[in-house]
C-alpha cells in the first residue's frame, strides 16, 4: 500500500520532467563554436580541411563519407586520430570540427601529444 500511494505522490514530479516542446531542428557542428579550438597545440587540426590535414599527417588509413559528415583515420605506433570534418554552414570544404584520440589498444591518450606523435613520424 505504502508503494502504491509513494508513486502516486511521485507522478507529478515525473510529469514535470517531461518535454513538452517540439524537437529543435540540429544543424551542423560549428568549427568556431568547438570547444576543442581553444586548446593549445590543436589548432594545428582544428578548422583544417581533408587536403590540409593530409599534408600534415599524410594519406589517411581511414576515409570514411557519411554525408555530409566525413571522419579520416590518421595513426602510428603512439596513437590513433580520428578526425571529424563538416561542411561549414556558408558551404564549402568540410573542416575538423572534433577530435578523438586513443592508443592502439583503446586506452585513452592526450590530444596534443597524439598530434605531435604523428607529425613526427
Amino acid at each position: 500500500m505504502k508503494t502504491k500511494i509513494l508513486l502516486l505522490l511521485s507522478l507529478p514530479a515525473l510529469a514535470a520532467c517531461a518535454s513538452t516542446s517540439a524537437p529543435r531542428a540540429t544543424g551542423l557542428p560549428s568549427v568556431a563554436a568547438s570547444p576543442l579550438n581553444s586548446v593549445a597545440g590543436l589548432e594545428i587540426v582544428m578548422g583544417k580541411t581533408a587536403g590540409q590535414l593530409t599534408r600534415l599527417f599524410g594519406d589517411p588509413q581511414l576515409d570514411i563519407s557519411e554525408p555530409p559528415a566525413r571522419k579520416l583515420q590518421f595513426a602510428s605506433g603512439a596513437c590513433i586520430l580520428d578526425a571529424y570534418l563538416y561542411p561549414p554552414q556558408e558551404g564549402g570544404d568540410g573542416r575538423v570540427t572534433h577530435i578523438d584520440t586513443r592508443r592502439s589498444d583503446g586506452a585513452a591518450v592526450d590530444r596534443v601529444s597524439c598530434v605531435n606523435a604523428l607529425r613526427s613520424r
